[in-house]
């Protein structure tokens, strides 16, 4: 099974109608380089109505098929999303997204939710920095 068959079945099981406009538009997320922006995929779908690319996305978005990935300069990119929960480490000069599952901000999280009586429903991390490929290339020393 391909991974547009897989994302589509994802999406049936939801009640979702899959239309070619919606096909074509999975297809070109699944073909896209690691991150891409909403208007990377209209480019890759020129004869896809706009309106139908944002509500796909963010059909996309409430499925967890893709997440949003905040880059440092504040542009919103996207990237599919392979598993649950996760944070992403943005290297600042290439702008490689990796993932990332370990955070611990659990107890962080609950103390907030005491100090402030909100009732907290998720957060948001992205670290930035430099890959170590990036650091090679400007001569600086990696430690494995």
């Amino acid at each position: 099974m391909s991974e547009l068959d897989l994302v589509i079945e994802r999406l049936e099981m939801r009640g979702h109608r899959i239309t070619d406009a919606r096909r074509r538009v999975i297809q070109a997320l699944l073909d896209a380089p690691n991150h891409f922006t909403i208007e990377d995929v209209l480019h890759a779908v020129p004869d896809v109505g706009r309106a139908t690319v944002f509500r796909t996305m963010k059909m996309l978005l409430d499925l967890n098929v893709v997440c949003r990935v905040l880059m440092e300069d504040g542009s919103i990119h996207y990237r599919l999303s392979v598993r649950g929960h996760h944070h992403h480490l943005v290297c600042r000069n290439c702008r490689r997204v990796e993932d990332f599952s370990k955070c611990d901000v659990s107890s962080l999280v609950e103390e907030l939710a005491r100090n402030t009586e909100y009732q907290i429903e998720g957060h948001w991390l992205e670290v930035y920095g430099t890959c170590a490929s990036c650091r090679i290339l400007q001569g600086v020393e990696v430690k494995a």
